[in-house]
């Protein structure tokens, strides 16, 4: 089997989905690494237009045949949105990246302004707008990389050391890992079967779907249930607790509120939402929805129906279960950034050539909470999906890739969607979808936009 196959494959039974014809598949050349990144992308895209295509079999009884095409994939992977006279802002905090400590390297993720002032305070650097990349490196230098790992974690920051696969693998988290399902899955009996009508041009049409995600594997699945007519809210912090970074590119398709947690009001707020969704996405670390009185058992008692999936960063298992993560930390403990390392003969951490465990997990994610909405559909019953990016850092470290395989030709014109997007900021074109569902065209009516535009409230159906 191709990896392409096999990922495929491991997607479908995952996600419950039915077996089916294999899809057709375009778009020559790879992106390079050592790690079959291109075939995951593919098979992402594929599962989760099959998954919209089972949900409309559930209903007419018929499926639309499904097509991905593996350059378009791979480009989405990157960045969607193509800024038309203007300049997307810079995605990464001045000091984040990675350094050399005394016996290794290690990722420092400061984005979050929380992360970051944990990770310079751990390293005795004064946060200011003028802090150096080199001051912090300075400090870097006279830690070991396990201990500064720790102790940044510990101050309720966020770090990676490098490890090799094999390190991971020995590791109690990696063995954690390794024993976890790629989707765990639920099911609970439902009020009834669904009565939604599944409109085969726009077959989420209607459904509320809640997203309580950050950058960037959460938002990727709702704006994919987006594109194909869900009414997504998004549900973010105060401004004050969280900088939200990658509007531009997450926001499509989506109205967006604020709710502070901390308070009564706005936890009774959410409580509503939630009872009225159909879907659920959450990447809330462990038991934090526990400790707001809304664990898993409370949502499922007002919403017997819901779909509810879950992602977080190590695994659901471990002691690591928990633990703040991002793509690019998940790379460095896992093996994949020091695999690129000496695949390329690199003297530092070379990770993926994008965000690939971010992306791979939205478009599960996404795949998982439609392929849940088609058992409402059958049976009425209501389910529960988890996974997470280092699961899926398992799923892709399965997979090498032919070093021989040429590269993708430069985008074009002929790559791009034909309408404008009025996003918020300005004009932009965004890629042309790179899954194709006959007879389903993928579209956002909301372009993209700031964060905490509009009320915590559903639309009406």
């Amino acid at each position: 089997m191709s990896s392409f196959d096999v990922f495929l494959s491991e997607i479908r039974k995952a996600a419950r989905l039915p077996d089916r014809s294999a899809p057709a598949v375009t778009g020559a050349g790879v992106l390079p690494s050592a790690y079959a990144v291109t075939d995951l992308a593919a098979a992402s895209f594929a599962a989760a237009g099959e998954a919209i295509a089972t949900l409309i079999a559930a209903r007419h009884d018929t499926d639309p045949a499904v097509s991905v095409d593996r350059r378009l994939a791979s480009f989405w992977y990157k960045s969607s949105l193509r800024p038309d006279g203007w300049d997307l802002p810079a995605q990464w905090d001045a000091v984040a990246g990675d350094y050399a400590t005394k016996d290794g390297w290690i990722r420092l993720h400061t984005n979050a302004p929380h992360h970051r002032k944990a990770a310079l305070a751990t390293l005795g650097v004064q946060d200011t707008s003028k802090t150096e990349r080199a001051d912090v490196a300075k400090a870097v230098a006279t830690w070991n990389a396990a201990e500064l790992e720790n102790a940044v974690v510990s101050a309720g920051g966020c770090a990676g050391e490098l490890r090799s696969s094999a390190a991971w693998a020995a590791h109690p988290q990696g063995k954690a890992v390794a024993q976890e399902p790629l989707l765990h899955h639920e099911t609970f009996s439902g009020p009834s079967p669904a009565n939604w009508e599944v409109n085969r041009a726009r077959p989420l049409d209607g459904i509320r779907v809640l997203d309580l995600t950050r950058v960037l594997a959460g938002p990727t699945a709702t704006r994919f249930l987006a594109g194909y007519g869900a009414d997504v809210l998004r549900i973010d912090p105060p401004l004050d607790l969280w900088d939200e970074a990658l509007a531009e590119e997450m926001s499509l398709g989506k109205h967006s509120a604020i709710l502070d947690l901390r308070k009564d009001t706005d936890r009774q707020r959410l409580k509503e939402l939630i009872a009225e969704a159909d879907v659920m996405v959450h990447g809330y670390r462990g038991d934090a929805l526990e400790g707001l009185g809304l664990g898993a058992s409370v949502r499922r008692s007002f919403n017997p129906g819901l779909v509810d999936v879950a992602l977080c960063a190590y695994g659901w298992t471990g002691p690591w279960a928990g633990r703040r993560g991002f793509d690019s930390i998940v790379q460095m403990s896992s093996g994949i950034a020091e695999t690129g390392m000496r695949h390329y003969g690199k003297d530092k951490p070379t990770p993926l050539p994008v965000q690939a465990l971010d992306y791979a997990t939205g478009f599960i994610v996404a795949t998982a909470a439609v392929s849940g909405l088609a058992e409402r559909v059958r049976s009425g019953d209501g389910s529960h999906f988890r996974t997470s990016l280092a699961r899926i850092a398992a799923l892709l470290e399965s997979q090498k890739q032919n070093t021989d395989a040429p590269e993708f030709a430069p985008e074009t014109e002929a790559d791009l969607a034909p309408d404008i997007e009025e996003t918020h900021w300005g004009p932009a074109r965004r890629l042309a979808s790179a899954v194709t569902i006959a007879g389903v065209p993928a579209s956002w009516d909301i372009p993209a936009g700031p964060i905490g535009t509009a009320e915590p409230v559903w639309p009406l159906r």
